[in-house]
């Protein structure tokens, strides 16, 4: 579905008296990249898999942008999707980033992993896998019969090939799943994975092949209603109190606030709360350029620009990215408010 990052770090910058000129972006540490337009699974909380025509990113447009990668000093790359996997020439895209000294994650829903584990454990950093359950809630949620399978059957190929290559995993709170918590941290141990974070379904922006955003109906089989609500509260709470307290802590990635942060989004959700914007600068130190070419400041805000018609270091820093960036504050913007993520890094200047 979407990569959500998180990294602690300075405040956003806001724009000074200086004017455009504070929001020009001299570093870029973060550069997400969509390889591949759709996804082989079908999961209720995302809409990419009905894309019907296929996109993909090939070297010939990596390479294209390698230049722009260096002048911006991008350190990480993170494959996301739809799904990286499908993307025929992956392997190619991140042996050509990893030339550069970029870290590579793949962001993967997990069925590819195992026939294509030698190429992962040459070419990748470290993974992420998408598991939003144990294993018959996961391959519901997925609707792929044996979903669960095949990310345990990948990670036990990938650790055969190459035993300390970090996998990790990220689950979606949703409707589905929202009693599961700590069901789906003992998966996650189970299957030998390193940690798991989790994030609260998005339900109105009109990333992930929404664009019109969702109407009501479709938001109520992903939100949560106010009994809902409270059974995941106390899911949290269990939560906490049963995995932050342990010697392995760190497992579960979020701290106990921003966990109780899920709650208060879905809370938000039905007019219980006030929605409260997350701690980041996301469109200050990273980019996300899908298989289209499209670039956006993060997944939920508008494309600024397209790399068939420019660099990515001349998009960035466009009248287009300018002006989103000056007019950008994140504590009172709609779409940043109802937002399920963070990216925060320092500013480099």
């Amino acid at each position: 579905m979407n990569t959500l990052i998180s990294i602690s770090g300075r405040s956003s910058i806001s724009a000074d008296s200086s004017g455009m000129s504070v929001h020009r972006i001299s570093a870029l540490p973060v550069v997400v990249i969509a390889p591949h337009n759709q996804c082989n699974c079908r999961c209720v909380m995302c809409d990419i898999w009905r894309i019907k025509e296929s996109q993909e990113l090939t070297p010939a447009d990596l390479d294209r942008q390698m230049d722009s990668f260096r002048e911006l000093g991008v350190r990480w790359a993170v494959f996301t999707g739809g799904e990286p996997q499908l993307n025929p020439k992956l392997f190619t895209l991140a042996r050509m980033l990893r030339e550069e000294g970029i870290r590579v994650t793949l962001l993967t829903a997990g069925l590819l992993l195992a026939p294509q584990a030698q190429e992962i454990t040459g070419t990748i950093d470290d993974v992420i896998v998408s598991l939003d359950g144990p294993p018959a809630v996961h391959n519901h949620i997925r609707r792929v019969p044996d979903a669960f399978e095949r990310i345990a059957a990948g990670v036990k190929e990938l650790r055969r090939l190459r035993p300390n290559i970090e996998i990790c995993a990220r689950c979606t709170v949703q409707k589905e799943n929202h009693r599961q918590l700590c069901a789906i941290v003992t998966a996650a141990k189970q299957v030998e994975l390193n940690s798991i974070s989790f994030l609260a379904a998005d339900l109105t922006s009109s990333a992930f092949n929404r664009p019109d955003g969702w109407p009501p109906d479709r938001q109520e089989r992903v939100a949560l209603n106010t009994e809902e609500v409270a059974a995941l509260n106390t899911e949290i709470e269990n939560l906490i109190r049963l995995h932050k307290n342990e010697t392995d802590s760190r497992f579960v990635v979020e701290s106990a606030d921003k966990l109780r942060r899920i709650v208060h989004h879905f809370r938000a959700h039905l007019g219980l709360a006030e929605h409260v914007a997350p701690r980041c600068n996301a469109p200050w130190v990273s980019a996300v350029v899908e298989a289209s070419g499209d670039v956006r400041p993060c997944f939920f805000h508008p494309a600024i620009g397209n790399t068939h018609q420019g660099t990515l270091q001349e998009i960035v820093n466009g009248p287009a990215a300018l002006r989103f960036r000056a007019t950008l504050d994140v504590a009172t913007n709609p779409v940043c408010r109802s937002c399920v993520c963070s990216l925060h890094v320092p500013r480099e200047h």
